[in-house]
């Protein structure tokens, strides 16, 4: 059963003790220094070091383009549907970036179906668990399509494993324009799923662009917020300052060395004194369930120096003016939690909604196919991309 909380009704805090827990685990472990966080997969080196920027980064080129070459093969952490028909496809965004997508069309389609772009987690590929939910959904009857965003997994952009506030917004759009060329498409029934930070990504971006028509953020991230101010908002402009004068050192190695370093991403082996939620993207990302070696968090990581946009552009700023429907859909104990109430708080309209899901995690809505919320996904498209 789920805790399905509508705009109309009251907005309470509601967050439980274990979010509580885990901040002050967090807290313990950290000597205080997750402020300094700007993602989990960039934060962890950070989280066990204790210092933002490591002086023996591994470092990537940053200077040589590649051709892009997509695999052919299912190469997805999740079995491959008899129900839907795959294929890769590419389109370009309004920056010149060719993406990378998979394309899932349900085999018993016919006439124009309303379609979903779906991205996420921050720092995964599309293959997987946003391949996962477009194909389950190509499944229950949308044409939909899982990309790679700017500059990671298959998609094209230099430098490599860098983030944009701005561009990865336009990611969400540029798949919109590409899924209205269609002619199995119809292009007044568009709706996306952003997933982890790309949730925080397409809230933003259905607040840019009303052609969403429905637009679902799961166990999101508000990615600004977590780099400007740190997990739960424990950061002051003493330590931004602090953090903004040391990633720009960085930058100034990067430009001088010609190479641009990389922040890390999971580490090989935990201590066992992690908070859970570090415990639970190992389990993930690190193992059979869920790794992929395209994924920036179970390789290399972000680029150092992707936080420092994310520090100035906040997110979510017009969030409030979005008419069109809304779904956010959480775990109940979430670590990221607040970051779906607080949105939701500075929602508008009878159309949006927030769904708890009881007992879970962060990292359960990526994968686990009996906690995430199908029927309600389905049912809520179906209302608002008719």
């Amino acid at each position: 059963m789920v805790i399905d909380i509508t705009r109309r009704k009251a907005v309470r805090d509601l967050r439980l003790v274990s979010v509580s827990k885990n901040k002050e685990a967090f807290m313990k472990i950290s000597g205080g220094r997750y402020a300094l966080f700007t993602s989990i997969m960039l934060s962890i080196p950070i989280l066990f070091s204790g210092t933002a920027i490591a002086d023996d980064l591994p470092a990537t080129s940053s200077t040589k383009d590649t051709s892009m070459t997509l695999e052919q093969k299912w190469d997805k952490t999740f079995p491959q549907s008899n129900k839907v028909n795959h294929q890769k496809v590419t389109f370009r965004n309004r920056y010149g970036i060719t993406l990378a997508a998979d394309l899932y069309i349900p085999q018993q389609s016919s006439g124009k179906m309303a379609a979903i772009a779906v991205s996420g987690p921050f720092g995964a590929v599309k293959e997987q668990a946003s391949g996962l939910y477009a194909q389950t959904m190509a499944e229950r009857g949308f044409l939909t399509l899982a990309f790679d965003p700017s500059f990671t997994g298959e998609s094209g952009g230099q430098p490599r494993n860098v983030a944009s506030p701005d561009i990865n917004t336009e990611d969400f759009s540029a798949a919109v324009d590409y899924l209205t060329t269609r002619s199995d498409v119809d292009a007044d029934r568009m709706g996306i799923i952003g997933i982890c930070g790309f949730g925080g990504m397409g809230i933003n971006a259905a607040a840019m662009d009303t052609r969403i028509k429905a637009t679902v953020a799961s166990t999101m991230y508000d990615m600004s917020r977590v780099t400007a101010n740190g997990y739960f908002d424990s950061m002051d402009a003493d330590a931004r300052y602090e953090l903004r004068s040391k990633l720009n050192e960085q930058r100034t190695k990067d430009a001088q060395s010609g190479t641009i370093a990389s922040a890390g991403g999971l580490p090989d082996k935990l201590s066992g004194n992690e908070p859970q939620f570090v415990k639970d993207y190992y389990d993930y990302y690190k193992t059979k369930r869920g790794y992929h070696p395209r994924s920036l968090n179970g390789g290399a990581g972000w680029n150092t120096t992707s936080a420092l946009s994310f520090m100035t552009m906040p997110l979510l700023q017009y969030a409030g003016e979005i008419r069109n429907a809304v779904l956010l859909i959480h775990g109940e104990k979430a670590h990221s939690r607040y970051f779906s109430e607080d949105t939701f708080k500075k929602l508008t309209g009878d159309n949006k909604e927030l769904m708890i899901i009881p007992n879970a995690s962060h990292v359960d809505l990526y994968d686990r196919m009996d906690i995430i919320p199908w029927d309600k996904m389905v049912t809520f498209f179906n209302t608002y991309l008719k």
